[in-house]
């Protein structure tokens, strides 16, 4: 063992060195430590706790739609589907489920593009919404102001037809009028001169009466009012921002691409595949929009209000206000469970409705599409900060009860008990 002597100069200087050490090591510091050691623990617990809860409730979610949709595709309900669940700024779901063409074994996936058909109106509204906002159009815009020839009954009613008229069916044009020659692929501009030999039903504003070729006629002033094509715009406001990468808006893109889904008629031999028609890209607007499940993901997330750099949630909820009351009982989502009302605001329907696990009287902003045999159905429940989008590449009846289907297996699994053992994050 060796013995080490220490000089008695520098023992002054050992003496000032303890001192700090014991002051700094076992005072203040060793309080800081005690201070942050407990909320930091309680924060490291609860957040794996949040993101264990997260995954689970998640993985559920998943489990319980695939059942559904492989019980509907096993019975022939349905030949494939692109679904779509987003919760708050969370897509928890994106998936495509069964086969793009029932004749060969490809499968559908969250990219497998399908033909959207009315949806494409709540697109439309709400970019007129956006358009609004920047101060470039305004909902009294009168239509005749963009397109001249365009009249319906005399030049003072023709006068009084706006935007907002279009946009929620309320121009006092009869059901469906020229549907026939938007189908036929003549543009909204040639049929515009075609109402003058129509009868009004009504004063503008005064009565619900679906349309395709009128609503349509909202391209038209986008195109004056921005010196852009409708796709341009659509593509610069809305799909580029919110990076919606495979949606398309015309036949030849569509029929190019290599993950598309094949429409199916029901026959007595079961679903036929159909031929992919060129139909509603001359009237964007009302129905010419393709699209895939992830991007519809990214769209509800949108609409949700989760993406403010694109568009602020106050100019979203313009397209979502009620302009005129949809009376009746005999639509399909006048008999969902809880129905109370039904509305049209700006290329959206908007349904109030009680929600079966609250009682509480709720809000639903919704619309169907249908075209070339392919059937969807969106809905947002900005109550819930959730939505849903199921497209499917058959014209099934299924479609008509989908969304309340899917709203309850996303309810049953959120509103139950946490499946996560239940850990107080101090005390463990």
């Amino acid at each position: 063992m060796h013995n080490f002597k220490v000089s008695p100069k520098i023992l002054p200087m050992l003496a000032f060195l303890t001192l700090i050490l014991v002051f700094f090591g076992n005072g203040p510091v060793q309080d800081v430590q005690k201070s942050v050691s407990k909320p930091m623990v309680r924060k490291t617990v609860a957040d794996t706790m949040e993101l264990k809860r997260y995954q689970v409730k998640q993985r559920e979610l998943m489990l319980a739609v695939k059942s559904y949709f492989d019980a509907a595709i096993a019975s022939g309900k349905i030949v494939g589907a692109g679904v779509s669940i987003v919760k708050g700024d969370s897509i928890l779901v994106s998936e495509g489920f069964g086969r793009k063409n029932a004749k060969r074994p490809d499968k559908v996936d969250q990219e497998t593009i399908f033909r959207l058909g009315s949806l494409s109106k709540g697109f439309a509204g709400v970019l007129a919404a956006s358009l609004k906002n920047d101060g470039l159009l305004d909902w009294n815009d009168r239509i005749s102001d963009y397109v001249p020839k365009f009249q319906l009954g005399d030049i003072e009613n023709t006068q009084k037809i706006t935007l907002a008229n279009i946009l929620s069916h309320t121009s006092g044009t009869p059901y469906h009028s020229f549907t026939n020659l938007v189908e036929a692929g003549l543009s909204p501009k040639d049929i515009a001169s075609r109402f003058k030999t129509v009868v009004p039903i009504s004063e503008p504003g005064t009565i619900y009466s679906y349309q395709n070729a009128m609503f349509a006629l909202c391209g038209e002033v986008v195109r004056q009012k921005t010196g852009q094509d409708l796709k341009s715009v659509f593509t610069e406001r809305i799909f580029r921002p919110l990076g919606m990468h495979t949606v398309n808006m015309d036949h030849v893109t569509l029929v190019g691409s290599q993950n598309r889904a094949i429409s199916h008629s029901n026959t007595s031999k079961g679903w036929k595949p159909q031929k992919l028609k060129d139909n509603y890209y001359n009237a964007i607007a009302a129905g010419g929009i393709n699209a895939s499940a992830l991007d519809m993901a990214k769209w509800i997330r949108f609409l949700l209000g989760h993406n403010p750099e694109v568009l602020e949630e106050s100019a979203l909820n313009e397209a979502f206000t009620p302009f005129i009351e949809v009376k009746g009982h005999s639509k399909y989502y006048q008999r969902w469970p809880g129905h109370l009302k039904s509305y049209y605001g700006f290329g959206w329907r908007i349904h109030e409705y009680v929600d079966r696990f609250t009682r509480e009287t709720k809000t639903m902003v919704h619309h169907g599409g249908s075209v070339n045999d392919f059937r969807n159905e969106i809905a947002l429940f900005p109550d819930e900060d959730f939505g849903i989008c199921v497209l499917l590449n058959s014209h099934s009846k299924m479609a008509s009860r989908v969304i309340p289907d899917v709203q309850a297996i996303f309810q049953k699994v959120y509103h139950q008990d946490d499946p996560v053992q239940k850990i107080d994050p101090i005390n463990s």
